[in-house]
């Protein structure tokens, strides 16, 4: 009796974090869904499902939607691709493998906000370095973030390059956990260094492969600090992300029910991509 009363009282600050932090203010946001609140009145009327009816009209909320959809279409993939050919180029023992291991571990603990206005720079139409290369390569400039076709592509770009170390190390992990008699058998097989990659590599990737997938695709879907800081959400809306027309009906309109609404719409979209990719891609792999 006393151990357990013990335990209890261990796993209590959890409980009053998760209470506390998660559970009231994902129920306090359903709550908000269905009333009226601008956060310095008193007064919250409600309102039933008409911040519901209001999205399903809203064609602002959607534009925003088809932007998230478009930068997460070209992100993970990119995204995916690098980090996967740079995890199987630092798994190989190169020299100085520690240092770029770090390397491009760097952009991961660095501010998204200062990378934003960095990239901001680099790829401003008139005086951006990247503009300056091209022209003195002869080329015309390229409005990265001043075009509709041109600004969710550079973002895309910019949150792949800042994320990607992360997903290095996730695919690292994966690699050094797959048996080398894998690799030995296959070769004396007569397997080329392709097939390996292909019949076991990837396979035995696939728990790591899933993780990267689910969490880019989270990732993707609250996009915000790139699109706030250099473009914000322009030109013509061609870059709002979802979570920023949330912050911009929260803390511009002061709309904080309409706004809950769109987070909760969000949240339960998050949830079926993901239980739908889990299904896709999750395999039992033995060898």
């Amino acid at each position: 009796m006393k151990g357990k009363r013990a335990g209890y009282w261990l796993v209590l600050p959890y409980v009053v974090f998760l209470l506390v932090f998660m559970a009231y203010p994902v129920l306090f946001s359903v709550w908000l869904t269905f009333h009226d609140w601008n956060i310095v009145s008193p007064d919250i009327p409600f309102v039933g499902l008409e911040n519901y009816e209001r999205l399903l009209n809203d064609d602002l909320f959607f534009k925003a939607l088809w932007n998230t959809l478009r930068f997460i279409l070209i992100n993970i993939p990119l995204q995916i691709g690098l980090a996967l050919i740079l995890a199987v180029a630092l798994n190989q023992p190169l020299k100085g493998r520690g240092f770029f291991r770090g390397a491009y571990f760097l952009p991961v603990v660095t501010s998204g906000v200062v990378i934003s206005f960095l990239w901001a720079w680099m790829l401003s139409t008139d005086d951006g370095l990247i503009n300056g290369l091209l022209q003195k390569a002869g080329l015309h400039p390229v409005p990265w973030l001043t075009s509709e076709t041109w600004a969710i592509p550079s973002i895309a770009w910019v949150a792949a390059w800042k994320n990607l170390g992360y997903y290095v190390v996730i695919f690292l992990a994966g690699l050094q956990s797959i048996p080398k008699q894998l690799y030995e058998a296959a070769r004396i097989d007569g397997a080329t260094p392709l097939q390996c990659f292909f019949r076991i590599t990837i396979p035995m990737l696939n728990p790591a492969m899933l993780l990267v997938v689910i969490l880019s695709t989270i990732n993707g879907f609250q996009l915000f600090t790139e699109p706030y800081i250099m473009t914000g959400g322009g030109p013509a809306n061609s870059s709002l992300s979802v979570v920023m027309y949330i912050y911009k009906n929260a803390f511009q309109s002061l709309d904080m029910g309409y706004a809950a609404t769109i987070g909760l719409v969000l949240a339960l979209i998050i949830l079926s991509v993901s239980m739908i990719q889990k299904r896709l891609l999750e395999k039992d792999v033995t060898y």
